[in-house]
């Protein structure tokens, strides 16, 4: 039998343990919370925020340099209008002769073809010379008239088209005069995956990249989801947040991007190639999938497609998170993306489709 005597030390063993593990558990929910290191810095004419967390800040200030230099690397790279390789390799593909094509421009010019296929044509960067004529390969977008309708049909008959590509180990062999590429509505996005490629062989485990409306993420914010915002379609404040976490990306395609008023109307810069001019029917498209270059071309193809073919689209594609707004306010998904997003708004008409058929490689994180 225990004495009365021995009873408070023991009552203050348990104090000091409970208080002990108190400490322990205090500890440890504080580093839970630590913050990430964030990085910000200009490419493809857009902000780029990269944010490391579990890792020490000298290895942040390493990584964020090398994913700096890579970014200013495939900018340059792949610029549409600029002088550099973009422009050599439109002026050999004109020629239809066989050419060894410059290695940074090789792996955007194979998906292309592969997202032009699957979405029946509606994704389609064989189209630069409608971007030109629309005045979109400036840095600077004006207000202009809208260019002479026998101009854009004269463009659209040429009928250029991505499968007019041979592609033959190194080699490319253009086959219509009036192919002139400009891959910018995928290169952020294959830039991100590129950068997620870069800090995983550096051994981070836990990331942010976000290229204006295109993100890409790796594991958690200190064991909580990444919240990314969806902006609204006037481009001003937010629709919706989307918790993420593992391994996904968002990216969001919207009128407010890159374009210009004229008469009170809006000519934004993704042209639909059956016609040659700016889709009509969606204002914003955003797409979740594992990786960002494909995220890109479904939200570029969902958009022309617009609020009749937007489903259809997604299934060959695909992608099984998908939120259309059309002109009218109208918001458009399926039945998974709408458990994935909050709407930071109640009250806007819904109209649901149903989930697309799964992909493998899209599995959930």
């Amino acid at each position: 039998m225990q004495s009365s005597s021995s009873r408070p030390a023991h009552s203050r063993r348990w104090r000091l343990l409970l208080s002990l593990l108190a400490s322990l558990l205090a500890l440890a929910a504080c580093r839970q919370e630590t913050p990430g290191i964030s990085t910000r810095f200009d490419a493809f004419d857009t902000q780029v925020d990269l944010t490391l967390v579990g890792v020490e800040r000298t290895e942040a200030r390493r990584a964020a340099s090398l994913i700096q230099r890579d970014f200013a690397f495939l900018e340059q790279a792949w610029h549409a209008w600029r002088p550099g390789p973009m422009g050599r390799l439109n002026q050999q593909l004109s020629t239809g002769e066989p050419f060894v094509a410059p290695p940074s421009t090789m792996p955007l010019v194979r998906l292309s073809k592969a997202y032009e296929a699957a979405s029946d044509g509606l994704f389609n960067p064989a189209i630069g010379y409608l971007m030109d004529l629309w005045g979109f390969h400036a840095d600077t977008v004006r207000s202009r008239p809208p260019p002479p309708r026998q101009q854009v049909a004269r463009l659209v008959s040429a009928d250029p088209r991505m499968a007019q590509i041979d592609i033959d180990g190194l080699e490319l062999q253009g086959h219509n005069p009036a192919i002139k590429l400009d891959f910018d509505s995928i290169a952020k996005g294959y830039a991100l995956d590129l950068a997620i490629e870069q800090l995983r062989d550096l051994g981070i485990r836990n990331a942010l990249v976000q290229a204006g409306g295109e993100v890409r993420v790796i594991g958690d914010r200190s064991g909580q989801p990444w919240r990314i915002t969806i902006r609204r379609p006037s481009g001003a404040g937010v629709l919706a947040i989307v918790p993420m976490r593992g391994d996904e990306s968002l990216v969001t395609r919207g009128d407010y991007d890159r374009n210009f008023v004229f008469k009170g109307q809006i000519y934004h810069a993704i042209i639909d190639p059956r016609t040659g001019s700016p889709a009509r029917g969606a204002r914003s498209v955003s797409v979740i999938h594992r990786d960002a270059t494909t995220a890109a071309a479904a939200a570029t193809a969902l958009f022309v497609a617009g609020p009749e073919g937007w489903h259809a689209v997604a299934s060959k594609m695909g992608i099984r998170f998908a939120l259309l707004v059309d002109t009218e306010g109208t918001l458009h998904m399926n039945p998974a993306m709408a458990e994935r997003i909050e709407l930071v708004e109640s009250g806007a008409e819904i109209a649901l489709e149903p989930d697309m058929p799964a992909d493998p490689a899209d599995a959930e994180p």
